[in-house]
């Protein structure tokens, strides 16, 4: 089984990458993560939509690129090698994935062209299983309904024009739309500066029920896990900028007269660093595969790409630090950009903690 990318994905990777390192160095990515609340200037974001990369998952009838998740997982391993500071996941990826999920194409036409931006309010407070977690209310009769509780941290809930909420309900876990969410959201703080998120408090506020009739838990869980997959390909392209940033130090920072590549101890870190990435990305790789095909395997797929890519990003941006010393810990080095985004795409959409306990659970149910 050949699983290399094809020649049509390898030159969207050299596009995106391109694209990236011309508009969006850190220099770029610090000013946003500084001053700019929305993350990214609408010059950049018009250029990202003229690209068609904002349609890269909606189907062609409703405008998009009509491309799966192996085509995704090369755009985000290059985002996250950028810590892109954009709303692009939360809109062109959770949100395209949720909308399509749900049948909702009327949401789709917009994402693909541009003219809208959505995203998702899925986690909540707590650990474990996200789905478990919701904890949000609504009720009402019909499609008109009423929603009550907290989502604490919505990626760019503050500028998205709509957000596609699970809430339960005597139905159990359904879907709602709400319309001009920023009139809800305050800036929640985080970890990752270069990320934008917003705590949206919900009291009595009208939203829309969306999707198809019944309970949505088993959609939300498959939105979920796409989601994580291309989260853990994100983490891929984080964890290869930082390893090459450490690299880079090492050869050109000299101890006690040569440079401090020539060390073992540091050679040890470069080689631990890259095994850790190789296993994640294999690991990341077949799980876009398995989803794209409906394999069997494809939560446990999932749940072990999410688990190995988040300790692999967490480990590696760490190793950043220790090798680059005392520079490494200042705000004018990149590293920590590199592990705050790796510390906080951890938590979402399901931490490593749980997704091993999945693959755990998995395991001693073949007992």
């Amino acid at each position: 089984m050949d699983f290399t990318f094809s020649s049509e994905q390898e030159a969207l990777r050299d596009a995106v990458r391109s694209f990236l390192g011309a508009e969006a160095p850190k220099e770029y990515v610090r000013r946003m993560a500084e001053h700019d609340e929305a993350g990214v200037t609408p010059e950049l974001w018009r250029r990202i939509v003229d690209l068609g990369w904002t349609g890269l998952l909606v189907p062609e009838q409703q405008g998009g690129l009509g491309l799966g998740l192996v085509d995704a997982v090369v755009v985000q391993e290059e985002m996250g090698r950028a810590v892109f500071p954009g709303p692009f996941f939360s809109s062109a990826i959770v949100a395209t994935l949720a909308a399509r999920a749900l049948g909702l194409d009327n949401l789709l036409v917009g994402l693909a062209s541009g003219t809208q931006r959505g995203t998702v309010a899925l986690d909540e407070a707590g650990h474990g299983d996200p789905i478990e977690r919701v904890r949000v209310r609504a009720t009402g009769r019909g499609s008109r309904h009423k929603l009550d509780g907290v989502k604490p941290l919505v990626m760019d809930g503050h500028t998205a024009d709509w957000v596609l909420v699970p809430a339960r309900t005597r139905e159990g876990l359904q879907t709602f739309l709400v319309d001009n969410a920023g009139d809800l959201a305050q800036l929640a703080p985080s970890l990752d500066i270069t990320r934008k998120f917003a705590r949206l408090e919900f009291a009595q506020t009208r939203a829309l029920l969306v999707g198809p009739p019944g309970d949505h838990a088993h959609l939300w869980r498959r939105i979920a896990d796409d989601a994580a997959v291309l989260l853990a390909a994100e983490l891929i392209g984080v964890s290869e900028a930082a390893n090459a940033l450490a690299l880079d130090y090492a050869q050109a920072r000299e101890v006690f007269g040569k440079p401090l590549s020539k060390f073992q101890v540091t050679r040890h870190k470069a080689v631990d660093m890259l095994r850790e990435i190789e296993i994640a990305r294999v690991a990341v790789h077949y799980a876009a595969w398995a989803s794209a095909v409906d394999a069997p395997d494809r939560e446990i797929a999932a749940a072990m790409a999410k688990a190995q890519a988040a300790s692999a990003a967490n480990y590696v941006t760490a190793e950043c630090i220790q090798i680059h010393g005392g520079v490494g810990y200042t705000w004018e080095n990149d590293a920590h950009l590199f592990l705050r985004r790796a510390k906080v795409d951890d938590l979402l959409m399901g931490a490593q903690g749980w997704q091993r306990e999945r693959v755990a659970d998995e395991y001693f149910a073949t007992l």
